[in-house]
């Protein structure tokens, strides 16, 4: 028999199928529906990794040096690392979050503001980012700017861990009471 005429090979039912890797897209459609936190952490998880991904591997090694240098509370090396990874990709939105918590753990809320205003400038879907940045905006008086990044937030991840608490609180006092 020919070669044209042989029959395709069948597949066989028992193999086990390739996962289907989602997408960012899918991923935020499946935690707009996510039921219960349980549901929605796995997925949270997912994101961040993807947000954390670079695409190069010099600036994975030094966010992995930052974050080494970070738990062995060597703030000082963490920081110049993390300069050294905004410096040489400032389009990198993780780079800057880490920053901005670093900033935020070292007490220096005004570097850390700015730097949390560049993550979300450069990835609006940072709900970590937006959550963060509202509670800094909310401890200094800016109650409006908060609960506008907190609604934001809870619309990428509804389930969001205290967030909801912040908003009616925050909703109160600037929109005032229903009667």
């Amino acid at each position: 028999m020919p070669k044209s005429e042989l029959p395709a090979p069948k597949a066989d039912a028992k193999a086990p199928q390739p996962k289907k890797v989602l997408s960012e897209e899918d991923l935020f459609a499946q935690l707009a529906k996510a039921q219960s936190r349980e549901d929605a952490k796995p997925l949270e998880e997912k994101l961040l990794a993807m947000f954390r991904a670079s695409g190069s591997a010099s600036v994975d090694l030094l966010m992995n040096r930052a974050e080494v240098a970070a738990a062995a509370h060597d703030k000082k090396m963490a920081r110049k690392i993390l300069d050294s990874v905004t410096a040489i990709a400032p389009d990198y939105a993780e780079g800057w979050h880490a920053r901005a918590v670093l900033e935020t753990d070292s007490g220096d809320d005004t570097a850390a503001l700015v730097s949390l205003q560049k993550v979300v400038a450069l990835n609006p879907r940072q709900f970590n980012a937006l959550s963060e940045l509202a509670g800094m905006l909310e401890d200094y008086g800016d109650k409006a700017g908060a609960l506008k990044l907190y609604r934001r937030a809870l619309a990428l991840d509804p389930q969001l861990e205290g967030i909801e608490r912040h908003m009616r609180g925050l909703a109160r006092e600037v929109e005032g009471q229903d009667i």
